[in-house]
C-alpha cells in the first residue's frame, strides 16, 4: 500500500485511481509536482458528443480529475449516461478517473452585487447532500459557488466543517470568482480558515482570470497552504476557458510558476465543456506532450 501512496498521478493506471483512498489521491497529486489537470463540466444538459459523456471527452483531451457542475445529488443524472442506479460508479468505469462534484454553500444573508440565482436543493450544501455524495461514491467535492448563487466565504467555512462529518473524500474549497457577492474572493485569513476547518485543497482564481489578483498574492497563498499541509488548485472559471489556446497556455505557465498543484479549466464551451483543444493545450503546456499523450492513451482496462 505504501508504494501506491507514493505513486505520482502521472504514472497511475485506472485501477490505481479506482482503488485510492482520499489520502492516497492527495499524495499522488502532490507527487505529480504541479502537473494535474481538473476539467469542469456541466452534466445537466446534453453533452458535447451524442451518446458520450463530457467526462469521457475531457479524459480523452487530457484531463485527470472530472468535476461535475450542475449535478443534483438528490436527483443524480448525467448527460450522455443512460439511466442507472449508480451513475457515479458507472462514470468511473467509463473514464477510469477520480470524479467529483460542486456543492454550493448558499448564504441567504449574503450582501449581493446582483440578483440571486436560485438553485435546487440537490446542489446546495447540507447534511443531506453531503451524505448523498458519500453514498454515490464521489472521490472529492468542491465547495464553491456558481455565478449569482450567493455563496460566501463564511458559508464555505461552515460547509467544510459539516463535510468533515459526513464525507470521506477530498474536500476542495474556495471561490473562482465573486459568485455575485460583495466580498473579497480570497485572502490569507480566509485561506487559513478553510484549512483549519478541514479543507484538503484550496481553490483560488487562476492569475489572469479576475481583476487585481496577482502572482505575488497567489505565491503567498500557495506557501501558506503548503505549510499547513493543503494543496492549491487554480481555476479558470471566468469563461476565459473559451479563449484562444495561446491564452490557456499563458495561464498554465504563469500559475505553474506560482507553485500550484492542480490547474482547473472551466465548463464555458460548447455543451458545458471547455473547447477540447484548450484542455489539451493546458495539459501540454504544464507537462509536455509525452505526459499528455500517456494519460490520454493509457487504457482504462489497465
Amino acid at each position: 500500500m505504501e508504494e501506491l501512496v507514493m505513486k505520482r498521478l502521472l504514472d497511475c493506471d485506472s485501477s490505481d485511481f479506482l482503488s485510492m483512498t482520499s489520502k492516497e489521491l492527495k499524495q499522488s497529486i502532490l507527487a505529480a509536482e504541479g502537473r494535474t489537470i481538473c476539467a469542469e463540466m456541466v452534466v445537466s444538459r446534453e453533452p458535447l458528443m451524442n451518446g458520450i459523456t463530457n467526462a469521457e471527452v475531457a479524459r480523452a483531451s487530457g484531463a485527470d480529475l472530472m468535476l461535475l457542475n450542475g449535478f443534483d445529488l438528490l436527483n443524480p443524472q448525467i448527460g450522455g449516461l443512460p439511466q442507472c442506479n449508480e451513475p457515479i460508479k458507472e462514470l468511473k468505469r467509463l473514464v477510469g478517473r477520480p470524479i467529483g462534484a460542486n456543492i454550493e454553500p448558499v448564504d441567504l444573508n449574503a450582501d449581493m452585487l446582483e440578483s440571486r440565482l436560485e438553485i435546487p436543493e440537490g446542489r446546495q450544501c447540507s447534511e443531506k447532500t453531503l451524505q448523498a455524495a458519500q453514498e454515490l461514491g464521489l472521490d472529492f467535492i468542491c465547495l464553491t459557488g456558481n455565478p449569482g448563487t450567493g455563496v460566501t466565504n463564511n458559508a464555505i467555512v461552515k460547509a467544510i466543517e459539516l463535510a468533515k462529518k459526513h464525507f470521506s473524500g477530498l474536500i476542495i474549497a474556495g471561490k473562482m470568482h465573486g459568485a455575485g457577492v460583495n466580498e473579497p474572493i480570497c485572502d490569507l485569513k480566509t485561506i487559513e480558515e478553510f484549512i483549519d476547518a478541514g479543507a484538503d485543497i484550496i481553490l483560488v482564481p487562476a492569475v489572469g482570470t479576475v481583476p487585481a489578483f496577482t502572482e505575488e498574492q497567489l505565491i503567498s497563498i500557495v506557501n501558506c497552504a503548503h505549510e499547513k499541509g493543503a494543496l492549491v488548485l487554480t481555476a479558470i472559471g471566468t469563461s476565459q476557458e473559451g479563449s484562444s489556446s495561446a491564452v490557456i497556455e499563458q495561464f498554465g505557465l504563469k500559475n505553474k510558476v506560482c507553485g500550484v498543484d492542480i490547474q482547473h479549466i472551466g465548463d464555458a464551451g460548447y455543451s458545458g465543456l471547455a473547447p477540447v483543444e484548450n484542455i489539451f493545450a493546458l495539459s501540454s503546456s504544464i507537462r509536455g506532450i509525452r505526459h499528455t499523450l500517456t494519460m490520454i492513451s493509457r487504457s482504462i482496462n489497465r
